[in-house]
């Protein structure tokens, strides 16, 4: 899309104004002393951003005026849970809110559709997860919730991952201070992380690792097992198992 159209949503995007940060932040503590007329405002001012947004999905075939509505509700979401006392640009916060609204919109009307028996053996795992959970003390693995299920590894696994919404593997997830937790580092291996560590010879490099880096990389990469399963299988904390599996893999790579 160019600029050059001239109405979107009945809007004409030669005339939309542009804000300044200064000006930004002066209508949202307006917004939070419960001004309405400022929120009309600040809406106003930010379609831009927006119209700016909207043009990284052009190529998909959408309807840009839906495109648009969505990310405006992306916009209002940012607004309404945008905190004034945290040092980040507004539009530094805004631009991912209004990704994740058009981003849901797309998957949500997208012609691949979760059928209802998977949503069904999803809804019916997280159950048995919680049921397991309270049972154990812990959480359970995927074989425990098929066997309570009474149902494949595979189809859990299936299900499960069918109505999860993506994220990106470099998403912190938890930091105590010193080792942050990324989600890539809670992910089981796969068939790709074999490959990889064939690739770069791991039966030769793995001798200089020590007995426990070994049996980390053997219970992650070729068990498939989680960090939080080799942590509890050691008996280290899942940040521990986080740090030496990254040395030992950078000492590989070296």
């Amino acid at each position: 899309m160019q600029y050059s159209k001239v109405e979107i949503c009945g809007v004409d995007t030669s005339k939309l104004k542009v804000l300044k940060e200064k000006e930004k932040l002066e209508l949202l503590k307006k917004i939070k002393e419960g001004d309405k007329s400022a929120r009309d405002k600040l809406i106003n001012g930010n379609l831009r951003l927006v119209l700016s947004v909207i043009q990284r999905f052009t190529n998909r075939g959408e309807n840009l005026d839906d495109l648009f509505q969505v990310g405006v509700i992306g916009l209002i979401k940012a607004i309404d849970n945008f905190d004034i006392s945290q040092n980040v640009r507004f539009s530094t916060y805004a631009v991912p809110m209004i990704i994740g609204e058009i981003r849901r919109y797309l998957r949500d009307n997208n012609s691949v559709r979760v059928s209802r028996s998977v949503r069904d053996t999803a809804y019916h795992a997280l159950g048995a997860k919680e049921k397991l959970q309270t049972k154990l003390g812990r959480d359970p693995t995927v074989d425990e919730i098929a066997k309570e299920l009474g149902t494949s590894r595979s189809d859990v696994v299936l299900a499960l991952e069918a109505i999860v919404e993506p994220v990106s593997l470099f998403e912190p997830v938890y930091s105590d201070g010193g080792d942050t937790i990324y989600v890539m580092d809670q992910v089981g291996g796969s068939e790709t992380d074999t490959d990889w560590l064939d690739e770069i010879s791991i039966k030769e490099s793995i001798k200089d690792l020590s007995q426990r880096e070994k049996k980390i990389l053997a219970l992650r990469f070729m068990k498939g097992k989680t960090q939080m399963e080799v942590a509890s299988e050691i008996g280290i904390s899942q940040a521990q198992v986080s740090r030496l599996e990254k040395g030992a893999i950078k000492k590989i790579k070296g």
